[in-house]
């Protein structure tokens, strides 16, 4: 099992660039098979998410090929079954999305129950009800099939705003006969991307970026070459990261338009962040004091749908708010299980005081000891590394693949900023 070795307490300096945006490479590899032709996309991060994602499509008969680091070439014409392997499925929870695109295309879908983070409940209800509402049948034992000769346009009410439940609904629903409305849908930038991959291939799609969509349905959809966005989680992971590392950090063609509320929260910790076009400058060795509410109230973090503070995001807040002189109320309202690794910062030496599974008061700022630690998940785990990188001494973290499934070479691009890392094998 491979681990990082991290001496941590150093300044770093540079500039960096978000890779592509994870939660939008997924459902675009998955959306490539709705296509008659191949299917070009670039900027995809090669993360190991990615990798099995591609593994997947693979294991059911189309052809995928590497054009360069970031550029993969899929053709799905090959593609003969909608049945999926269970030990693939059970490495990324991502797989549930081949669900939309397969019942698309074959009117069968077989899917294992997904892998994916441990994170606390992750439903799969509005999944099902989505593709009821178009007209398919849904069976669960040990996995899941879902059947439907013709899929009719619907007006879809998902029951929560899911990401992954409104990307399976609009892939299904583009190949559905008539129109359909998607009602209380997400609208992050993944979703957004999709939603503008699929009408580069064909499909008509309104509302982009709203949380209704009008979809009128096609016959078929062609391939496409398309450009994956800019990852607004790592980007906000490189923010924490000169905060708590005292550090000047440059990040280059950064996804601006979509980092409003994550500027707005890391403010909020003091954190001095200036915008110039594209370009975020974070200067975190400035004095950072938490900011309060008015009357001296104690402020509050909490994520919430798009466009409020990213879920994927609170574990980096909460680091980061180790370092800032004062307090603050760190709220996961999201998944009950994401804030179960503040045991290890406590060990740390961090001031965290664990409310209930979703909340967490931080005083700060602490100084942080090293540790041997383990990444319990992708968000936790980069939490982890910052936190391993902010400390006075050598920490060792294991099981970074859960790290590596969502950042690409993430040891190697700190290096450049002057981290002190070294991967084992």
């Amino acid at each position: 099992m491979a681990s990082f070795v991290v001496e941590g307490g150093q300044s770093l300096y540079g500039a960096i660039r978000p890779q592509g945006n994870k939660n939008a490479a997924l459902p675009a590899i998955a959306a490539s098979l709705l296509g008659s032709s191949p299917t070009i996309l670039k900027n995809i991060p090669r993360i190991l998410d990615v990798v099995t994602m591609l593994e997947i499509l693979e294991s059911l008969g189309a052809e995928v090929t590497w054009e360069g680091q970031n550029v993969v070439c899929i053709d799905p014409r090959s593609v003969r079954s909608g049945t999926i392997d269970q030990a693939l499925a059970q490495k990324i929870r991502a797989s549930l999305l081949l669900a939309g695109p397969l019942l698309a295309r074959f009117g069968r879908v077989r899917l294992p129950p997904p892998g994916g983070d441990v994170i606390g409940r992750r439903r799969m209800d509005t999944h099902f009800l989505a593709f009821e509402s178009l007209g398919a049948d849904v069976s669960l034992n040990s996995g899941f099939e879902i059947e439907c000769r013709t899929l009719k346009g619907a007006d879809i009410f998902l029951d929560e705003p899911s990401v992954t439940a409104t990307e399976n609904a609009i892939m299904a629903a583009v190949l559905s006969e008539g129109e359909s409305w998607i009602r209380n849908a997400a609208s992050e930038p993944h979703v957004q991307d999709l939603c503008l991959m699929l009408i580069s291939m064909g499909a008509l799609i309104e509302g982009v970026g709203s949380n209704q969509l009008r979809i009128s349905g096609v016959r078929e959809l062609h391939g496409t070459t398309f450009t994956i966005g800019m990852d607004h989680i790592e980007t906000g992971s490189f923010i924490g990261l000169a905060g708590v590392t005292g550090s000047e950090i440059l990040i280059k063609d950064a996804p601006v338009e979509h980092m409003k509320s994550t500027f707005l929260a890391f403010r909020r910790l003091g954190v001095d962040i200036e915008i110039n076009g594209s370009d975020i400058r974070v200067f975190g060795g400035s004095e950072k004091n938490v900011i309060n509410d008015a009357f001296g109230s104690l402020p509050k973090i909490d994520d919430g749908p798009w466009p409020a503070f990213p879920a994927d995001l609170t574990s980096i807040a909460l680091v980061a708010a180790t370092q800032c002189n004062g307090t603050v109320l760190v709220h996961e309202k999201m998944f009950e299980s994401r804030m179960f690794f503040t045991d290890k910062l406590v060990a740390m030496g961090a001031q965290i005081i664990l409310c209930d599974p979703h909340r967490a008061v931080v005083v700060g700022p602490s100084r942080l000891r090293p540790a041997n630690l383990e990444s319990p998940d992708i968000r936790a785990g980069m939490a982890l590394l910052i936190a391993a990188l902010g400390a006075d001494g050598v920490s060792r973290i294991q099981n970074i693949g859960q790290i590596e499934r969502g950042y690409e070479r993430i040891g190697e691009r700190l290096r450049d900023l002057g981290a002190k890392i070294e991967r084992l094998d």
